[in-house]
């Protein structure tokens, strides 16, 4: 009997473990120089603007992006199926333009500046920022409007203006 008490003890810990683990926050990772999109392949370390990274569920390994219009446009597609456990995108307002590293933030608590002059590595893009004061000050230098988040759309985030233009490819 007591073996069996400790058996199933034991059993139950484990159960436990392996739940907090699943459970645990996924930390985002930093860009390599080989780090490549997920879409396009091209290498991140060669362009400038916020990149952004996708973890899913099951997936060791983030798929990043060299632009955060490319992540939106897979995470507002309505056939996206696979469940994300975490995006990060650069807090623009805590890093460089044209070498962005690291300042890695939850995509959901960032603001995003929709319709600026300024080009990332796509072409036109949607810069992420820490604050929505830091949001609003590039917004007064290069043009558009902050939007946290959930105000961002499909059509904010449409893929025709960058790599069908970019002439670097």
């Amino acid at each position: 009997m007591k073996l069996t008490t400790a058996a199933l003890l034991l059993t139950a810990s484990l159960l436990a473990a392996c739940s907090q683990t699943a459970n645990a926050p996924v930390a985002p990772k930093e860009i390599a120089q080989d780090s490549y999109c997920a879409l396009d392949g091209m290498l991140l370390a060669d362009y400038p603007g916020p990149k952004a990274q996708i973890h899913y569920d099951g997936t060791p390994e983030p798929d990043f992006f060299c632009d955060t219009m490319e992540m939106f446009s897979l995470l507002l597609k309505p056939e996206q199926a696979r469940k994300v456990a975490a995006a990060y995108v650069q807090a623009m307002d805590q890093t460089t333009w044209e070498q962005p590293k690291g300042a890695w933030i939850d995509a959901k608590k960032a603001f995003y500046v929709v319709g600026s002059k300024k080009r990332g590595a796509m072409g036109p893009t949607i810069p992420s920022f820490a604050t929505r004061e830091g949001a609003q000050k590039f917004a007064d230098t290069e043009g558009g409007k902050v939007h946290p988040f959930p105000e961002i759309t499909a059509d904010m985030a449409r893929l025709d203006g960058g790599a069908l233009h970019d002439q670097r490819m």
